[in-house]
């Protein structure tokens, strides 16, 4: 039986899409595979690492009929994109085998039964289904996902807060260091719903959604979540435990603020960082009236010290930061301008944007 027949771009772009979970070494020798489900005309894919699940259609030609099998994803990305573009490419069956062909090139694959393949079971209790743009959510990743913490302890840190209540959706992320919150507003009022995204299916998330037009619906249970986008079903197991309450961290009311240019106030981040050590990556803000001075020195008594004129007012202070959580936030932000507010050298600091309460970032002050 011929599965699929196609140009090799297709069949590529469809088995890339699912396979980004794939791990090349498992303790299950199935999970490398991608289940590969035909029915009628359309061809299925499915990929799974027992807590995330990604599903997809299309229809890639070939022979009418039931048939279902698992072969390795990796292997067959590895072989499809050494395969021109424009190519004809043919999966065919044979016994217990599956046999590419493309032009004279022809592939001969081990496949392990369908019926072995542990797919993810899915929550009898979903809550009511939401959508937004896919643009819209992939800017509001990129917006937090770089606070994440990476293989923390605390393992509710290794992730994103989702809070969706009435009109609003709200994501959050933090490291103990600094936190990021992001926000955007829902088409429909939905009750008030908080889950925990793993690291995993935010970065799956982030290469997933497209900037093109179309919307993601989204629905949480009290261990899952699901989105569906773009004709994609992504099923996630979400990480269990108690969030930090995001509004104590997120200070109110401090006295002093600038606003400037991002941009330049980025440049000039990067260049005073590049005389940091890579063990410390402190840099030292003195704000004056008038003044921002920004210097950074390193184990060889080397010293960067710049300067930016600003419209300021306010009390003289002086705070150390860790350059890399202040460039970080700043890459991730589209806006021309940011606001910096400040309490004193040892409080937190608030970046947001003006006139804008849809991003807040605090970021924790170090000594230097």
């Amino acid at each position: 039986m011929i599965v699929l027949k196609a140009a090799q771009d297709q069949v590529l772009s469809v088995l890339q899409s699912v396979a980004g979970i794939v791990e090349r070494r498992h303790t299950l020798p199935i999970l490398a595979n991608v289940l590969i489900r035909k029915s009628g005309d359309s061809v299925q894919f499915t990929t799974s690492d027992l807590e995330i699940q990604i599903r997809t259609s299309a229809a890639l030609g070939g022979d009418a009929g039931e048939f279902s099998t698992t072969v390795g994803a990796r292997k067959l990305i590895d072989i499809l994109r050494t395969m021109p573009a424009d190519q004809t490419v043919s999966l065919e069956t044979s016994q217990n085998k599956i046999i590419l062909k493309g032009g004279k090139s022809k592939f001969t694959l081990q496949t392990l039964a369908a019926e072995d393949f542990p797919l993810v079971t899915e929550s009898a209790s979903f809550g009511p289904v939401f959508s937004v743009p896919q643009k819209t959510l992939k800017s509001l990743l990129s917006q937090v996902s770089f606070a994440m913490a990476v293989h923390d302890i605390r393992y509710y840190l290794n992730g994103i807060l989702f809070v969706a209540e009435g009109k609003q959706l709200s994501l959050v992320a933090t490291d103990g260091h600094r936190l990021a919150f992001a926000s955007s507003t829902l088409d429909v009022e939905v009750p008030k719903q908080e889950v925990i995204l793993p690291r995993k299916t935010v970065i799956e998330l982030q290469r997933l959604l497209s900037d093109a037009e179309g919307a993601i619906e989204m629905q949480f249970a009290s261990n899952q979540a699901r989105f569906t986008f773009g004709g994609m079903e992504f099923v996630t197991k979400l990480v269990e435990g108690k969030f930090p309450d995001y509004n104590r961290v997120i200070p109110k009311n401090h006295s002093n603020k600038i606003t400037l240019g991002r941009d330049t106030l980025l440049k000039t981040l990067q260049r005073t960082a590049i005389l940091t050590s890579d063990k410390f990556k402190g840099v030292r803000l003195n704000i004056d009236p008038g003044t921002l001075r920004l210097a950074a020195n390193n184990a060889e008594q080397e010293e960067a010290v710049d300067e930016l004129d600003i419209d300021y007012g306010g009390d003289s202070i002086e705070i150390g930061f860790n350059v890399t959580y202040l460039i970080d936030a700043l890459s991730n932000m589209s806006q021309d301008m940011v606001t910096m507010e400040f309490s004193d050298g040892n409080s937190s600091a608030l970046l947001t944007i003006p006139d804008n309460a849809t991003f807040k970032y605090v970021v924790m002050p170090m000594r230097i």
